[in-house]
């Protein structure tokens, strides 16, 4: 028996959409870095999303209003708590940020993650 939801929610080699970006500035710490995602699903709400996201380096200020789930696939980056703890990634390391953290995303060398991100209200 074939499962309707998870065949709509299939894997696709096709992005739904692409978002290329330059960050605020308000965010930015240093450097100027660069965006490029690939959303591969979207729930109807906006509030799941996955994909894959690559960032030229820079240091800005991390969203807080979300759980987020990454698994770096290439590159070199580090995430800042606003404590100053900070912990670096490299290829196939995978962690959590969660809801409500502070601090700031720091790529050290261009990085590529694949992301699963469910939104909270702000």
């Amino acid at each position: 028996m074939t499962d309707r939801k998870f065949a709509v929610a299939a894997f696709s080699d096709e992005p739904k959409r692409e978002v290329r970006r330059t960050l605020d500035a308000e965010r930015v710490v240093s450097g100027d870095p660069q965006h490029h995602t690939r959303f591969f699903f979207e729930s109807e709400d906006g509030a799941l999303v996955s994909g894959t996201w690559t960032s030229t380096p820079g240091k800005w200020h991390a969203f807080t209003d979300r759980d987020e789930f990454c698994y770096i696939i290439a590159g070199h980056c580090r995430l800042i708590d606003d404590e100053g703890f900070a912990r670096e990634f490299k290829s196939g390391d995978a962690f959590l940020i969660p809801n409500g953290f502070r601090g700031f995303w720091d790529v050290i060398e261009t990085t590529t993650k694949h992301f699963v991100i469910r939104s909270h209200e702000a």
